[in-house]
């Protein structure tokens, strides 16, 4: 009877041992240790019909800092990160989605589109660049500005997910 808690213990420290390594978020940072996210410049207003959003490239850049540090070890720099993430967000419009009887809109869709650049300095051949977006749509009897908050959660988090799985978890 001696053995059993002997074998209990002996199969616990294997468990917690194998779960370990594992990583729920799926982040795989290699030798990273460090990251840095610099400051997306709003050129929204470049794009035909796009709009320019006061205040939207600090909180983009802020958010993507927070799901990188929520979702990995990695520490937070403001130069020579390991990983460096830069972009500028390209596109802020509003478009009517759908119609009314009367030929009135009756949905509003916001679009928002960022351009980055990601370049890893512990993985050779891992640089990369792409154009990310996302959108939310509301009712078209609403104002932007009330719904402005939600729409800038999700849109937000979409698209930094999508950035994430790109540059760490290799989707």
């Amino acid at each position: 009877m001696a053995a059993r808690p002997f074998l209990f213990l002996a199969f616990m420290a294997m468990a917690l041992v194998g779960c370990g390594a594992y990583n729920f978020t799926g982040g795989d940072v290699g030798t990273a240790q460090t990251f840095q996210v610099n400051y997306f410049q709003n050129n929204a207003t470049q794009s035909p019909g796009s709009v320019f959003h006061p205040g939207l490239d600090r909180d983009f850049t802020l958010s993507l800092q927070d799901l990188i540090l929520n979702q990995t070890n990695l520490d937070l720099v403001g130069s020579s990160g390991d990983l460096v993430y830069e972009g500028e967000i390209v596109e802020y419009r509003v478009q009517p989605m759908s119609a009314t009887a009367e030929q009135r809109a009756a949905q509003n869709r916001l679009t928002m589109s960022v351009n980055v650049r990601f370049f890893n300095r512990t993985k050779e051949d891992s640089d990369w660049e792409q154009r990310f977006s996302f959108f939310f749509d509301y009712p078209a009897a609403s104002q932007l500005s009330s719904v402005q908050d939600e729409a800038h959660r999700e849109i937000f988090e979409r698209i930094n997910q999508e950035i994430f799985n790109k540059s760490l978890a290799d989707w």
